[in-house]
């Protein structure tokens, strides 16, 4: 069994995962028509007489006609295999147990997650949340981290099939606790969410796009020149409860924010990133938000070594150039001339 290496110094976390493994499904394997390259679905959405349905593959029948599939993955970061030894400090160890699901956002191998219509957006949403909850009610799952990743040259193809990961945990990434000690600190110095208070009082030059239900901005201190969040304007802290309303707004959001981001860098690679709090460690600290992370340079030791970031572009000029693009991308998409 894989087991996650916990650095004893700084409580990093580091897996040996081998990509393009003998088990792993090529890229190609998720388009529609290569069902059998993958793992049975679990979950099929299947579009009949105007409504979605579910659908699973059995063992004497696969699901033709797809428009979101579901399934574990064939070279998975986590394992359900049973092992429960652990490694003592300073070379400490544990077991990685959990799922590895893949959501398969379309089955057009000409699509991807910047052009794939609004309406899917919604639709893929929707099934994270399904999953999200399925898991957070499994046995030993303490979180569930859900990601992205455009990078063509990451997967040695010319076209990428649209997808996410939902992969859960037996313990909080170091990050998500990071982030969740920096909110409450926050909190108890200034009496509010950090989120809102930048929502209703600060940043108005990093804030790109306001939807009825969300906001996207850049942060004050970016890894990358172009990196951008989507957080609701209102303070929540669990995706998983949110409505079907504000799936349909987030799906409209994150539709116009990729959209625009492609107009401007073309094919770099990205990394979409769900920041959620535990939901078995409820927190009403951690306002959630989905980040997006374009690796539009390469980092140097600066970076890598000290945490240092060296930027060529401010948040503000990062935001003004966002907000020409997706604005445009989103007057598109609703309609309006």
């Amino acid at each position: 069994m894989r087991s996650a290496r916990v650095d004893y110094i700084t409580g990093r976390f580091m897996i040996v995962h081998k990509n393009g493994g003998p088990n792993a499904e090529p890229d190609s394997a998720y388009a529609a028509g290569n069902e059998e390259e993958t793992n049975p679905s679990i979950l099929s959405l299947v579009v009949k007489d105007g409504m979605l349905r579910r659908r699973q593959d059995t063992d004497d029948k696969i699901v033709k006609g797809w428009s979101i599939r579901v399934f574990e993955d064939k070279n998975p970061i986590v394992t359900m295999a049973e092992d429960n030894e652990y490694g003592k400090e300073p070379l400490a160890n544990q077991p990685i147990y959990g799922h590895h699901l893949v959501v398969v956002a379309s089955p057009d191998t000409g699509k991807e997650l910047s052009t794939i219509d609004v309406e899917q957006w919604s639709n893929v949403l929707v099934v994270v949340q399904d999953r999200l909850r399925w898991l957070n009610m499994q046995k030993g799952v303490a979180y569930v981290a859900i990601y992205a990743d455009h990078d063509k040259a990451l997967h040695g193809t010319v076209k990428m099939h649209p997808h996410l990961n939902i992969v859960s945990f037996k313990t909080v990434p170091p990050t998500i606790k990071d982030e969740m000690r920096s909110y409450q600190k926050s909190q108890e110095k200034m009496g509010i969410c950090p989120t809102c208070y930048f929502i209703g009082s600060d940043g108005k030059d990093r804030i790109i796009l306001k939807t009825e239900s969300f906001v996207s901005y850049c942060p004050w201190s970016p890894s990358y020149p172009l990196e951008f969040s989507i957080t609701p304007r209102r303070h929540s802290t669990s995706f998983a409860k949110i409505t079907q309303k504000e799936i349909e707004d987030l799906a409209l959001m994150m539709r116009a924010m990729l959209g625009g981001l492609v107009e401007i860098t073309q094919d770099v690679p990205y990394s979409i990133v769900f920041h959620l709090a535990g939901e078995k460690r409820a927190s009403r600290v951690l306002h959630w938000h989905v980040s997006v992370y374009p690796a539009t340079k390469r980092w140097s030791g600066m970076e890598r070594g000290f945490g240092i970031h060296l930027n060529d572009l401010s948040p503000e000029d990062a935001a003004r150039m966002l907000r020409a693009a997706c604005k445009k991308e989103l007057v598109g998409l609703i309609g309006i001339e």
